[in-house]
């Protein structure tokens, strides 16, 4: 991974951490979540007509990842209602680097050093410690800590369908663009169904903040797709996941909340995991 890859990841990190904490923080977590993807397809539509179609092996990742994100924007949302944004973030984005790992070792084949699996494992403990800190399991309720882990599997799963789709579908850009156009059909159908009076009153109450969160969501995943398609998908994963430890900056200087001990200390097995990844990893 190039430093110019490991910085348009760390972009990437940052608005993925501002975007949930607007999720989070707007009083439904699946209106804003549904909002900001049906604001980033409608933007992403006109643009379809200059690239290309993606190439044909690459729409079956295209169509698995629109399938699997639906879901995980369930699980998401319902991981925001039964637990804390200090316990439920860093649990399901710190899970799913080394899920990532293995289903790219088991589907893509993708082989990575010891020093890098060793590093990811660093960054992994070091975000999952937060979700656990005082040291009590019993500190995150079981429905939290279900839809918590549901959602990490889902982020991995996702992450390998884009990662393996993005390589195969001749232009990144293509593939990006139209997995952004999927992406609020199932969720905007289901929504209109169910709720369609409130979802419109929310989006007429908070069209700002939806365009904000939009931005800063499709920005953030899309340069993920992007580094996915020149670098390992388990490094990037990785070093997309400090997020965690944006979100607990973006707490203490906006919010005033107070850092902590184990934030300081899983930001510094985080850093960790980054420099044996860098130093020792394979070109990571």
């Amino acid at each position: 991974m190039t430093p110019a890859i490991a910085a348009i990841v760390l972009l990437a990190a940052l608005l993925h951490a501002s975007w949930n904490a607007m999720a989070k923080s707007g009083g439904s977590p699946l209106y804003s979540v549904a909002s900001y993807r049906l604001f980033c397809g409608l933007v992403c539509l006109p643009l379809l007509f200059l690239v290309p179609l993606p190439l044909a092996e690459s729409w079956p990742m295209l169509l698995a990842s629109t399938v699997i994100h639906t879901a995980y924007y369930y699980t998401l949302a319902r991981s925001y209602q039964a637990g804390d944004l200090s316990q439920v973030y860093p649990l399901f984005r710190g899970l799913a680097p080394m899920l990532v790992f293995l289903g790219a070792l088991l589907v893509a084949g993708e082989q990575l050093s010891s020093g890098a699996i060793l590093g990811i494992g660093l960054v992994s403990a070091g975000l999952i410690s937060i979700t656990f800190s005082g040291g009590a399991l019993g500190r995150i309720s079981a429905p939290a800590l279900g839809w918590g882990l549901a959602t990490s599997v889902l982020i991995a799963a996702y992450t390998v369908a884009d990662g393996m789709g993005v390589r195969v579908a001749g232009n990144p850009f293509s593939y990006i663009l139209w997995l952004f156009v999927f992406e609020p059909i199932p969720v905007g159908l289901w929504l209109l169904y169910r709720d369609r009076a409130g979802w419109a009153r929310y989006i007429r109450a908070k069209p700002g903040k939806i365009s904000l969160g939009a931005t800063a969501a499709a920005t953030a995943y899309a340069l993920v797709i992007y580094a996915m398609s020149v670098a390992p998908m388990a490094l990037v994963s990785s070093l997309r996941e400090t997020s965690v430890i944006f979100a607990a900056l973006i707490g203490t200087l906006l919010f005033r909340e107070p850092f902590g001990k184990q934030r300081i200390v899983a930001a510094v097995l985080v850093c960790l995991g980054v420099m044996l990844m860098k130093l020792l990893g394979d070109g990571a």
